[in-house]
């Protein structure tokens, strides 16, 4: 029978250490909230003691989130360490408090500068007085991975006998390696288990060699039942093992790990891009299950096999973690499959062998131009190239000439007024507009909608490099929602200015094309 990992978040606590991600009290509580949806079992809020603000934050979370997880916070196994998580938790539905006190050698002598036996009555005492307070005590023997095995040991036997309730083992500093790991759990396990069988064993890895989801997993292969993560595997130096990574490993091999958990996968990309906004952390374009590219496929031999058969080259379905859509980026690399895949959905009859590798070739150079090719491209492609062989497609055409061509723009950026002028074209109209906004984009953008009479809202705007040099071509990303529907739409150029209008308005011509479709 499959066993239950708890999951316990530490995104507010461990993943609030990385420089500049400092939160406000109510980001915090719309991130807790957003974790409950996601349907963790504990959330870890913070850290008390370190300021007046922490103490505030965790105790606010502590009071809302109801009906959901258990709330925890990290104490040192010092009084006033374990009072002050307790006064912050204390209104929680079902609290835990949280003591972490190091083992390994480096901890007790140089960090500490005290003996191995002063260390371990101060961790059992510190057990036993948060025992006073609360029935739930979690323990975490920091830097594990490096301690010696048999002090290791006599530590998590002496604080489960003071009444620890969970015992976290963490690799604090990705020191460890999933085979030795393993096998450090799967004997920790063993003596805890004819211990004392009620007590959770935990695990807590860190990113340094990029190992913590390997370490995480083989700890759960080994018995551990609580895995501690954070979204987007934010944390201390090189980060923590990733939530999603973790829930969907264990989901794609339940059987494998005999585990699973409870949390709502559908609700990952939700939860990565809040954490990621209110952060101001950007995920890397290749991060798994919640980067950009995680479902995105430009290479040709990866598209044919898609088509084909989505099994070949995904095995996580976008939808199941809440990406709206699989996306086929055409690009140069992609290949005849692909490419007669996407203009079969413009062009509804079979196309001649002639037309079809002129049409190709002619794709190439714009791909080779452009880099990326997207919808709206393929019509005014497929519109001019029957136009010129004087057999023009009245069903392309018809969409060609409703869709809008970006023909120049200038923004103007002060700190008085802030505006933008542009010129648009569609079919043979010309469209001039000029606006002001609370700055340079988004003045461009209020123009570009004057124009088009759409009432469209951006709900996110993302600028990255995809080069280097002087040279540098800008992506931006955008989400746009236009009638309770969410578009993404993406435009690259050197100018991120222009980079900009082309992403909005491929944003405007994905309505277009749609609205056309449904009308059909």
């Amino acid at each position: 029978m499959s066993r239950r990992v708890l999951v316990l978040d530490t995104t507010l606590r461990d993943g609030e250490q990385v420089p500049g991600a400092k939160l406000n009290i109510y980001e915090k509580l719309e991130i807790a909230h957003q974790l409950k949806k996601l349907n963790v079992d504990i959330i870890e809020a913070g850290f008390p003691s370190s300021s007046k603000g922490d103490f505030d934050s965790v105790q606010r979370i502590a009071k809302e989130i109801i009906d959901g997880p258990m709330i925890t916070a990290l104490a040192r196994a010092v009084k006033g360490d374990i009072d002050a998580v307790y006064e912050s938790i204390k209104y929680a539905q079902n609290p835990l408090i949280h003591i972490v006190l190091g083992t390994s050698a480096i901890h007790v002598e140089k960090k500490f500068n005290k003996s191995k036996e002063s260390i371990l009555e101060m961790g059992v005492d510190a057990v036993r007085y948060a025992k006073t307070l609360l029935p739930n005590v979690q323990y975490s023997t920091e830097d594990a991975s490096r301690s010696d095995f048999e002090y290791l040991w006599k530590t998590i036997e002496q604080v489960v006998k003071a009444g620890a309730t969970m015992i976290n083992i963490p690799d604090t500093v990705g020191y460890a390696v999933p085979e030795e790991f393993g096998e450090l759990i799967n004997k920790i396990n063993y003596r805890l288990k004819n211990l004392n069988d009620k007590v959770i064993l935990s695990v807590h890895c860190h990113n340094d060699t990029g190992l913590a989801t390997a370490n995480t997993l083989i700890a759960v292969k080994n018995g551990a039942t609580k895995v501690e993560c954070t979204l987007n595997g934010i944390g201390e130096r090189a980060g923590n093992a990733a939530l999603e990574e973790v829930a969907v490993g264990l989901k794609l091999r339940s059987s494998y790990y005999n585990a699973h958990t409870n949390v709502v996968l559908q609700e990952i990309k939700t939860t990565s891009k809040l954490v990621s906004t209110l952060m101001g952390l950007d995920i890397q374009v290749n991060k798994a299950i919640t980067g950009d590219n995680a479902f995105a496929h430009s290479s040709g031999i990866h598209q044919d096999g898609l088509l084909k058969s989505r099994d070949a080259y995904e095995i996580i379905r976008p939808e199941d973690v809440g990406v709206e859509n699989m996306e086929l980026i055409l690009t140069a690399r992609s290949g005849r499959h692909a490419f007669k895949d996407a203009i079969s959905k413009i062009i509804h009859k079979d196309i001649e062998n002639n037309d079809f590798e002129n049409l190709f070739n002619k794709f190439l150079n714009l791909a080779d131009l452009k880099k990326e090719v997207y919808t709206h491209d393929l019509y005014y492609l497929v519109d001019r190239y029957y136009f010129e062989q004087g057999n023009t497609q009245a069903e392309v055409h018809t969409v060609s000439g409703k869709l809008y061509e970006l023909v120049a723009s200038q923004v103007i950026s002060n700190d008085s007024f802030p505006s933008a002028s542009i010129r648009l074209k569609r079919g043979e109209e010309i469209f001039k507009d000029s606006a002001g906004g609370d700055g340079p984009i988004d003045a461009l953008y209020t123009a570009i909608k004057n124009i088009v009479g759409f009432d469209i809202e951006l709900v996110e705007y993302k600028i990255t490099s995809v080069s280097r040099g002087k040279e540098a071509l800008g992506r931006v990303n955008l989400q746009i929602r236009y009638n309770n529907k969410v578009y993404s739409s993406k435009a690259v150029d050197t100018d991120i200015i222009r980079a900009s209008a082309l992403a909005f308005l491929n944003g405007v011509n994905t309505i277009i094309i749609e609205d056309i479709g449904n009308e059909k």
